[in-house]
């Protein structure tokens, strides 16, 4: 067997001059379409038009050309099966060996904000993925790309034994079913989206790997990065790395979780994370305010952390942030004399995230696996006002507290429930997460805080099942709570804020989060 006839499309022309000019000299016959074929004509590449093949003109704006009889004839005939052959003689129809065609940009189309419908239909390749389809098939014969990363692999092959190996073809074809199905996978959520179709009877995503990583979260487990074609602009899966070592499985868990709860602000803030929950959040006026607030919140817990910052980095801050040890600072960029501070250190990571609103969240889908299956979730971007709360005592909160109120909500709502949150002067100073019961969490809360609890306010993620966590927390000195409400038992805890002289407010909206 040799490659002898090759079918060009493409897209994305990246290479693709230079690769048919080498198979043009190793004598491969080459045929191609439209734009491909006029490039490689300007470039003095030899070509046959798809029409020379199929005795049929391209017709209806290029609709139709490939889909044709003689084309996939030529692709899926079985080289060693009499029958096919004798049908392929008898109906003078040729073989084609090799098929380089990357799709319509459909991906880059619905990019555009102001795409309109029909523009993206429009994009829908049809002839594309049917003669990939067709050539990986039939991969025991027909070598197929659809990457111009393969392009030199080819031609090497080519080169030495005339054909590619069995196992190239096998692994192109694989990459081929990968890319068709990952295209059909952005046309399928594009156009459920269109129609309002949020969960549809199949649920189908795609992501491309950004990177493989040296182990998930223990070395005994493999991991890789991958992201959506169309990610959130402002997030981890486009943030720029312009410093530091590779990320690792769990610095992007901690940064995407720190990022998430710094987009609650408008006002500047800094937040340090560990392990997925806050360790410390600052509101200032400044970036470096919010950060010494974040420090003084937990002074042990931010070592080894991740800082993540609604603000440019700025030259005072990094020096505060070069003083400790963090793996991550995540910001929407560095001044040149915060740069010329934090890469001092070599090993922390800096991300540039460019722009992004915070404080205006769109709610996407989150996948979580399951074994043997998987759950899906719009995103909890659920905020509140001062005018969404409900006063459930007798006496209400002060402006004073309301602003700290609002602040502890918007944190409480990022930490593993059980959770509690404990805030004041713009600041928390004692987290209580993920316990099997509230109680618990408040006592760890209040414990954190020690002295500082007085004065402070409260927030739970979840209703209280009880009184006794009001009572805790007023004897710690607590003077306002934030809750969602709907106890079978809010009486009984209504009744201990009052008789504590504790203002409570009410979102009637819960904040699980596992």
């Amino acid at each position: 067997m040799a490659i002898k006839r090759a079918l060009i499309s493409v897209s994305d022309k990246t290479g693709i001059v230079e690769f048919a000019s080498e198979l043009a000299k190793l004598g491969v016959e080459l045929i191609s379409t439209g734009g491909t074929k006029t490039l490689l004509e300007k470039e003095g590449v030899p070509v046959i038009g798809i029409s020379d093949v199929t005795g049929f003109p391209e017709i209806l704006d290029g609709r139709v050309k490939t889909l044709h009889p003689a084309v996939h004839s030529g692709l899926l005939a079985i080289r060693d099966d009499a029958e096919h052959r004798k049908v392929m003689e008898e109906l003078g129809l040729g073989y084609i060996d090799l098929v380089i065609v990357n799709l319509y940009p459909f991906a880059q189309t619905i990019a555009k904000p102001d795409v309109e419908y029909a523009d993206a239909v429009e994009n829908i390749d049809i002839g594309g993925p049917t003669m990939l389809r067709s050539a990986a098939k039939n991969h025991a014969f027909v070598s197929v790309v659809v990457d111009a990363a393969d392009y030199d692999t080819v031609l090497a092959e080519v080169r030495e034994n005339a054909d590619t190996t069995l196992q190239t073809r096998k692994r192109l074809a694989a990459k081929v079913f990968r890319h068709t199905a990952a295209y059909d996978s952005l046309i399928s959520e594009y156009l459920s989206g269109q129609v309002g179709e949020e969960f549809p009877e199949r649920y189908t995503v795609t992501y491309e790997k950004v990177q493989d990583l040296r182990y998930g979260e223990n070395p005994h487990q493999k991991a890789a990065f991958y992201r959506k074609p169309l990610a959130v602009e402002g997030s981890i899966a486009t943030a720029e790395q312009i410093h530091g070592k590779e990320l690792s499985y769990n610095n992007i868990n901690d940064a995407n979780a720190a990022l998430q709860i710094v987009k609650e602000f408008t006002e500047p803030a800094v937040v340090a994370v560990k392990h997925m929950n806050p360790c410390g959040v600052g509101i200032g006026t400044s970036v470096k305010e919010a950060y010494e607030k974040a420090y003084a919140a937990d002074p042990t817990s931010i070592f080894g952390g991740i800082i993540a910052a609604n603000r440019p980095i700025d030259g005072e801050t990094a020096q505060l942030l070069h003083e400790i040890f963090l793996e991550i600072v995540i910001a929407p960029d560095f001044t040149a004399e915060a740069l010329e501070i934090l890469q001092k250190k070599k090993n922390i990571r800096l991300l540039k995230l460019g722009n992004f609103n915070e404080g205006e969240r769109k709610a996407l889908h989150l996948v979580t696996s399951v074994e043997g299956g998987m759950l899906v979730q719009e995103s909890d971007v659920h905020a509140i006002s001062e005018g969404d709360l409900k006063v459930a005592t007798d006496r209400e909160p002060t402006e004073a507290e309301l602003k700290q109120l609002l602040i502890a909500w918007k944190v409480v709502k990022h930490v593993k429930s059980n959770a509690i949150v404990l805030v004041t002067e713009d600041m928390t100073i004692g987290i209580g997460a993920g316990q099997m019961n509230r109680v618990g969490a408040a006592k760890i809360a209040i414990e954190q805080a020690g002295e500082k609890a007085k004065g402070a306010v409260l927030a739970s993620d979840a209703f209280f099942p009880m009184g006794d966590t009001l009572e805790i927390a007023a004897a710690a000195g607590i003077t306002a709570v934030i809750q969602p409400g709907g106890s079978i038992k809010d009486e009984e805890s209504i009744k201990v804020a009052n008789d504590k002289g504790v203002a409570m407010v009410m979102t009637g909206v819960r904040h699980f989060k596992h």
